[in-house]
């Protein structure tokens, strides 16, 4: 089986690697000691292109600064192109929580891209003379560098996908509000009646608090436009020429049509992660506020019959193996669960961010594989709510309104107009008699039941009602 494989060497020793495969000798190694997730970078699509859009950057500057052949860069481009196209992506085969500070996923991407560039010149894989991983994919670069660049690019992107799924809920949210407006429900409290509301009001507020979101996460684009590529080991910029640094973020920019820029300080920009804390706070923020809504649909749509059973939500499957007819709320249970991982991870990317140690923080693999992955749950999640959930609520408005005629806060409603003695004596009536305010208003003959009913019209009891 020998013919299986291919031989390679580097300082440690040989290793066979798999003759078909484009990944090498460090790669292989790192996939033997790193089996932590049980998972690989190819979880991680927008990242690989991300590492693949910052090799062609940097190869498109040093072929520029004369430090590599019309050979080597067309090579090294068409291959990376290829990655950027989804090409290969099976290749990279290292778990995404590793030790080295992610070492090991810039050497699987140095690899993978050597050995295609290698084919690509119709070259036997691993013959590094002529394209090496080291030497000319990874030329004027370090993981230190190359790494927090992929992942702020790799943030930018993802936050877009993010952005679009709270648009897509936003909106599912406002067009519940247009639906609802009308129905005139109870608002409370501390879980005690208030005042009267309407369910679009509700439904209206659920928008504005997301759309709000947004907004945040736009600004924390803006951060993740400063990268330090340029900046190799430790930001002096060593083995680099001295024009390398304006060129490659200039073909950084060319690359993915993004205004990246320079970090003013490349020191600074290469042991401080305080962009990924910033943005982690948000993604937190965003997991609490819509964990927050979830918990009202479900306390909305309880019940059905010993609940408050406000909202009908989707039926989506059978509640019980035991409970024949239970149905359960299903779709914001799990929105709420991924809100709890979320939070979980921003707690683990504080701790991964505050160990880092003079000029690097080693941990960015844990930092990278938390934020990636809770943006994805949290999409994923935002869409499945809207369609499986919002977009199918419906409305019980016999109970809403029943709500309102039994609650003795509707006093407060007809305090300028009754005055608060008349009120305060309704109201102590109602309590002791267990008699509906509404049906002691008419016996009483305070209104007929036509003026009643025009008080109790949503217009007249909400402030804002035309603002929806």
């Amino acid at each position: 089986m020998e013919e299986n494989f291919r031989i390679e060497t580097d300082f440690l020793g040989e290793k066979k690697i798999p003759k078909d495969a484009y990944y090498g000798i460090q790669t292989l190694r790192a996939s033997e000691n790193f089996d932590i997730t049980h998972t690989s970078l190819s979880l991680f699509p927008t990242f690989i292109k991300s590492l693949a859009k910052v090799k062609k950057a940097c190869a498109l500057t040093n072929y520029e600064l004369g430090d590599l052949n019309d050979m080597q860069r067309d090579a090294i481009i068409q291959a990376c192109n290829e990655i950027i196209d989804g090409k290969f992506h099976d290749q990279f085969i290292v778990d995404p929580i590793q030790g080295g500070a992610g070492t090991s996923t810039n050497m699987n991407a140095n690899e993978v891209i050597a050995n295609r560039a290698l084919e690509i010149l119709k070259k036997s894989r691993s013959t590094y003379d002529i394209v090496h991983p080291n030497n000319h994919v990874n030329m004027s670069q370090s993981t230190n560098d190359v790494y927090p660049t992929a992942i702020k690019i790799t943030l930018y992107e993802l936050i877009y996908k993010l952005k679009d799924s709270l648009r897509y809920l936003r909106d599912s949210f406002n067009e519940k509000a247009v639906e609802f407006k009308d129905v005139l429900k109870m608002g409370r409290t501390q879980l005690q009646d208030a005042v009267p509301m309407t369910l679009g009001q509700e439904f209206k507020t659920y928008a504005v608090m997301i759309d709000d979101d947004i907004f945040r996460l736009r600004d924390c684009q803006t951060l993740l436009k400063e990268v330090n590529l340029g900046a190799t080991a430790i930001g002096t910029g060593i083995n680099t020429k001295k024009a390398y640094r304006k060129k490659v973020i200039n073909n950084l920019r060319d690359v993915t049509g993004i205004d990246y820029e320079s970090a003013s300080n490349l020191i600074e920009a290469t042991q401080d992660t305080g962009d990924f804390v910033h943005i982690s706070g948000i993604l937190k923020r965003v997991a609490i506020k819509i964990s927050k809504i979830c918990n009202d649909l479900r306390l909305l749509s309880s019940g059905p019959r010993a609940g408050l059973n406000e909202i009908n939500l989707p039926k989506m499957q059978p509640g019980s193996s035991i409970m024949p007819g239970k149905v359960n709320p299903v779709i914001p249970e799990v929105v709420n669960q991924v809100a709890y991982e979320v939070i979980g991870a921003d707690t683990t990317i504080a701790l991964a961010c505050e160990g880092g140690q003079l000029q690097l923080n080693v941990f960015e693999p844990l930092v990278a594989y938390k934020l990636f992955t809770s943006i994805n749950m949290m999409r994923r999640s935002f869409y499945t709510l809207a369609e499986k959930c919002v977009k199918g609520i419906t409305a019980n408005e016999e109970v809403c309104m029943n709500n309102i005629l039994n609650s003795v806060t509707l006093v407060t409603c007809l305090n300028p107009i009754l005055g608060y003695e008349k009120s305060s004596a309704l109201a102590k009536e109602a309590l002791a008699t267990n008699k509906r305010v509404y049906d002691i208003i008419l016996e009483q003959e305070l209104f007929t039941k036509e003026e009643l009913d025009e008080l109790l019209h949503p217009k007249n009891m909400v402030n804002n009602y035309d603002d929806i």
